[in-house]
């Protein structure tokens, strides 16, 4: 059974962006233990338009869309700056994946991907190892596989 994976990453080589940093997504499609490569998903920069009056009113601070004044964002709930219509907009780019892979992948976004039946992995690891380790993974799975790594029973002579 074939199925992609989404990965935040600034270079496609490395896991090293949270979800709410990334503004693109290395997608690899995996079937069976074959790996392959397929596009990059840019986020729409126009998906954020309007963003700033909204941030700004949300946060308490008229025309600063600073978000308190610090520029550290609403605290990281996502009700406020524009968080859940950002985190919406990222769900859907990549919800015909089996899994999204991340440095951190917040509340807010884990619960978007939780209700499309989709897999979150919060990692800090290259692309490579993370593709090796999540394909292998669902390999087992999907072929009634055990996880436990398998030991050896003496025999009894």
């Amino acid at each position: 059974m074939a199925y992609k994976i989404a990965f935040g990453s600034s270079n496609g080589i490395h896991v090293d962006l949270k979800f709410g940093e990334t503004d693109r997504f290395y997608i690899y499609r995996v079937d069976g233990q074959d790996l392959e490569f397929l596009e990059v998903r840019h986020v729409d920069p126009s998906s954020d338009a309007g963003k700033e009056p909204e941030r700004a009113a949300s946060c308490g601070e008229k025309g600063t869309g600073s978000c308190g004044g610090n520029g550290g964002g609403c605290g990281g709930n996502g009700h406020g700056c524009g968080g859940g219509t950002e985190v919406l907009g990222k769900v859907a780019l990549i919800e015909d994946c089996r899994a999204v892979v991340c440095r951190k992948i917040g509340f807010q976004a884990q619960k978007q991907f939780e209700k499309k039946a989709i897999s979150v992995f919060d990692v800090d690891v290259s692309v490579e190892d993370a593709l090796d380790k999540i394909s292998s993974y669902y390999y087992k799975i999907d072929s009634r596989q055990s996880l436990r790594k398998s030991q050896a029973v003496p025999e009894e002579a």
